[in-house]
């Protein structure tokens, strides 16, 4: 991911970077007991802070670092439980001697890549509504009480998310 920053804009990410980045990796370390893992989410926070709309107004920034980081937490989780869920599916194919076709396994992991990075095109609440619906199987109150958001609202970001992915589709079968 290549970002072009203005100078002004640019100053202030790396201000932020300088000023914050020591903090935030000792919190994500203390999160995840891993300085590999603190140290990437890390970056992928300050890539996010880099590309926000809103760098220069930012008045809490280690609130919004704090926000992002926990965010990408739990998306790392989520990508995480379906990799496992996969896994554990695979283990049980396997055991009962029925060896799925290596192809299919290849198919099924770019699928699943796919989809991630089609979900990762999707604007934050409408990508965290739509995970929440399918992995966690939560109903549209819910969503809407995590979200800060109206129940309406989750609707809409369950739609645009379908949307969304049913044009992405569309565009890899052409």
């Amino acid at each position: 991911m290549s970002l072009i920053l203005c100078p002004r804009r640019r100053d202030v990410a790396e201000m932020l970077y300088t000023q914050h980045h020591s903090w935030l990796q000792g919190w994500l370390r203390k999160k995840l007991g891993c300085a590999h893992g603190a140290a990437d989410i890390a970056q992928d926070t300050f890539l996010r802070l880099m590309a926000s709309r809103d760098l220069l107004l930012l008045q809490e920034p280690r609130a919004f670092l704090t926000r992002t980081a926990t965010r990408l937490l739990i998306d790392d989780a989520r990508h995480k439980k379906i990799e496992a869920l996969y896994l554990e599916e695979l283990a049980a194919q396997l055991e009962q001697a029925h060896a799925p076709d290596p192809a299919k396994i290849l198919e099924a992991v770019r699928a699943l890549a796919y989809l991630v990075s089609v979900l990762e095109t999707l604007p934050q609440k409408p990508r965290e509504a739509f995970l929440m619906a399918q992995l966690e199987e939560l109903g549209h109150d819910e969503i809407a009480r995590r979200l800060s958001v109206s129940t309406r609202m989750v609707r809409k970001y369950l739609v645009q998310a379908l949307v969304h992915c049913h044009d992405a589709l569309e565009q890899v079968q052409a």
